[in-house]
């Protein structure tokens, strides 16, 4: 099976890629669906239960609700980021499909993933820093574990950057080929 053009492995990974798109968009627009829902809630905080479990975390008390939004909140940006990501994969596939593997934009939509996954894993550590020193004042009772560094997401970050510069001289010596008679 052919790697390149129509109807090769790059056109399924890029249908997956469309699904997982649309699930990712339902998915971020069902969360902001939930912090409206939860801060309207908690005007009456007896219909949210008096206690609540968001990805491990047991939370209780008067700020149920703005902590639930926020925490759902969290889950949103990280959605976005993971729609950032797709999307971009999602062009770069593309060009795959169109057999132009070194178009001169892949090599910015790499950094922008390489960028993206950072700035995501900054953000776990800053929600789980978050989480931890407000944690006794907010009632939180059972906290979920996480905020460690992930090797990795770093890797993975790392080798994007690197398969970035080799786009980059990819595409120059496709420019320089192009320019030769």
């Amino acid at each position: 099976m052919r790697a390149l053009g129509p109807g090769s492995v790059s056109s399924f990974l890029k249908v997956i890629l469309d699904v997982v798109h649309w699930i990712l968009l339902f998915s971020a627009a069902a969360a902001s669906v939930g912090i409206v829902v939860v801060l309207l809630l908690s005007f009456k905080p007896e219909l949210l239960g008096g206690a609540i479990n968001i990805g491990g975390v047991h939370i209780k008390g008067a700020w149920l609700g703005p902590i639930a939004a926020a925490t759902l909140l969290a889950g949103d940006l990280y959605l976005a980021g993971a729609l950032v990501i797709v999307g971009r994969l999602r062009r770069i596939f593309q060009t795959l499909i169109i057999g132009d593997p070194f178009h001169p934009d892949n090599v910015r939509r790499l950094r922008m993933i390489g960028a993206a996954l950072a700035v995501l894993e900054l953000g776990r550590y800053a929600f789980a820093g978050v989480v931890r020193l407000f944690a006794h004042d907010l009632g939180l009772t059972k906290m979920a574990s996480g905020g460690g560094v992930n090797l990795t997401t770093w890797f993975s970050v790392l080798v994007i950057v690197v398969l970035a510069e080799v786009f980059r001289e990819g595409a120059r010596l496709r420019g320089e080929a192009e320019l030769t008679i």
